[in-house]
């Protein structure tokens, strides 16, 4: 695993906290409209699907589909020697959420387009990053 004190972590705010401490528990969350069952992310202040302020946080599964990725092959921080994978991932319970993550667990060359994959975290300041593993079906 790579050196996470080279990491970087994201800023964390009163409207992305539930997102980046939920992996401190082992959850992934995000929030939800209420009115219209839209998953929202990034978090919104207001449903852009029905406008409602009426929107929660909810626990989804942590499985995901690899939708597009990349093999990383240059060195651009000491914290990540290369190889490495970066990917976006559809949330299997809404695919139009999607998030840009590393894929670990596995040999980059093992990765690819439509496989299912599961949440981990790291841990990396105050945040819990999630980064996504092959699934074990």
């Amino acid at each position: 695993m790579t050196d996470t004190a080279l990491r970087p972590f994201p800023a964390i705010t009163p409207q992305n906290e539930f997102f980046w401490t939920a992996g401190a528990e082992g959850k992934l969350r995000f929030k939800r409209c209420r009115a219209c069952c839209t998953y929202l992310h990034p978090p919104p202040p207001v449903c852009p699907e029905c406008l409602s302020k009426d929107i929660s946080v909810e626990d989804v599964s942590g499985a995901a589909t690899v939708a597009a990725f990349t093999i990383n092959h240059h060195q651009w921080r000491p914290a990540f020697p290369p190889p490495y994978v970066i990917a976006i991932v559809e949330i299997a319970e809404a695919p139009y959420v999607r998030l840009t993550t590393q894929i670990v667990g596995c040999a980059p060359e093992a990765v690819s387009i439509g496989m299912t994959v599961q949440v981990r975290f790291e841990q990396v300041g105050p945040a819990w990053l999630p980064l996504f593993a092959p699934r074990e079906d």
